[in-house]
């Protein structure tokens, strides 16, 4: 048997019904493979979030509180770098499922589900590139601070400015330098002398 080139997804719901759903889908249709299902964001879940090493999250919103559910795809963004695609079992306002790279809903068919995580995943990595497009002042703010480890939260209330700002300004900042790993950022603030070593130790 040859490598298995398989896409890693993460599964974020607390239902384990829905969690094997997704794992008979992929493994009907090969191309994702389930890598890790976590039934909420509990203390110890942000670790394996960081470390599961994912190309695309799937998250039921219902795992989130009330209030914390408009910014879902933010909350996640600061442990990893993959495509993050929501999963409508609950309502919520449209401006709400438009922070997810995707949306699958739950009566989808398999064929649609993975069509749709390849999208999530192809729109994730083709954020187009402006070569020669110069950073603006507040995304080498912005920039500085990712390299120092901040957190989307503490950035946003350091500049006080919402946290789906500063993910704008985190994406225009992956656009105009094509750099997504908050370690190529890091150098890339250090080469620019946007910050010093001792800041960053």
């Amino acid at each position: 048997m040859g490598t298995d080139n398989r896409k890693n997804v993460l599964l974020i719901m607390p239902s384990a019904l829905v969690a094997r759903g997704f794992e008979s889908v992929f493994s009907d249709l090969g191309e994702f493979r389930v890598h890790g299902v976590l039934a909420d964001l509990s203390n110890g879940a942000e670790v394996r979030l960081k470390n599961i090493g994912a190309d695309v999250i799937v998250v039921d919103p219902v795992v989130f509180e009330y209030a914390s559910r408009a910014n879902a795809r933010s909350l996640i963004s600061q442990y990893s770098d993959a495509a993050v695609v929501g999963l409508r079992t609950i309502s919520m306002s449209e401006d709400a499922w438009k922070q997810f790279d995707e949306v699958v809903d739950i009566y989808d068919a398999p064929p649609v589900i993975v069509r749709k995580l390849r999208a999530a995943m192809t729109s994730r990595s083709e954020t187009p590139r402006t070569e020669g497009e110069e950073l603006s002042a507040r995304e080498k703010e912005i920039l500085v601070c990712v390299a120092k480890g901040m957190l989307n939260k503490e950035i946003a209330d350091y500049y006080s400015i919402s946290i789906h700002t500063v993910i704008t300004h985190r994406k225009n900042i992956t656009r105009k330098t094509g750099i997504r790993t908050v370690a190529g950022l890091t150098v890339y603030a250090l080469l620019n002398n946007l910050i010093d070593y001792s800041s960053i130790e």
